[in-house]
């Protein structure tokens, strides 16, 4: 059967910047232990590496970004709506967001709902923001698929691992898998800086 898909979480200091070089198609070659013919097959695996974001928002506004702008609603309602200043509209001006309100009785209510709207157009524009940077983060995927590879792992005929962009070798297979990789972080680090 074998393994779909398997999420992992990394943690420590620069750990996204260690381990994004290893996104990407990887290709193992090896002898089956379920072939009985003993035929080598080869498989991908797609990596794919994101930084861990942190989910709180906190929207702050700051008074001096605010245009508030009060006026008279209108429509039908009682002896005091067209007669007050009750209507607010609210301008936040880094972002030139306009969001208004005149449903409330009063112009404190009107204010405290506008506030809210606005609140809520700002997390749905860095919601947007974040999203566009995982986008940038993870860029585009090669397919599972021959002559996309960044590195291949040969089990069979002899022993090698090999990094197709910075052509970092290893013929120790079993220490790469065991997770002795910092050679080829080391060289991918050098190769990008080039």
């Amino acid at each position: 059967m074998g393994i779909k898909s398997i999420t992992l979480l990394v943690s420590g200091s620069r750990a996204y910047g260690y381990l994004k070089g290893e996104k990407g198609v990887h290709r193992l070659v090896r002898i089956s232990p379920f072939d009985a013919a003993k035929k080598r097959h080869t498989s991908f695996a797609s990596i794919d590496v994101t930084p861990e974001i942190d989910d709180t928002i906190n929207i702050e506004i700051v008074p001096s970004d605010l245009k508030v702008d009060t006026f008279r609603a209108g429509g039908a309602g009682g002896q005091h709506v067209n007669t007050t200043d009750s209507a607010v509209r609210m301008t936040h001006l880094p972002t030139g967001v306009v969001v208004g309100c005149q449903n409330g009785r009063s112009q404190l209510q009107n204010r405290e709902t506008a506030l809210k709207m606005l609140k809520s157009k700002l997390l749905e524009i860095e919601m947007k923001k974040r999203e566009d940077e995982l986008k940038k983060l993870h860029g585009e995927q090669s397919d599972n698929s021959w002559g996309n590879q960044i590195r291949s792992y040969v089990f069979q005929p002899y022993t090698m691992v090999k990094d197709h962009r910075t052509s970092t070798e290893s013929g120790n297979v079993k220490a790469v898998m065991d997770g002795e990789i910092d050679n080829f972080i080391t060289g991918y680090l050098r190769w990008i800086k080039k």
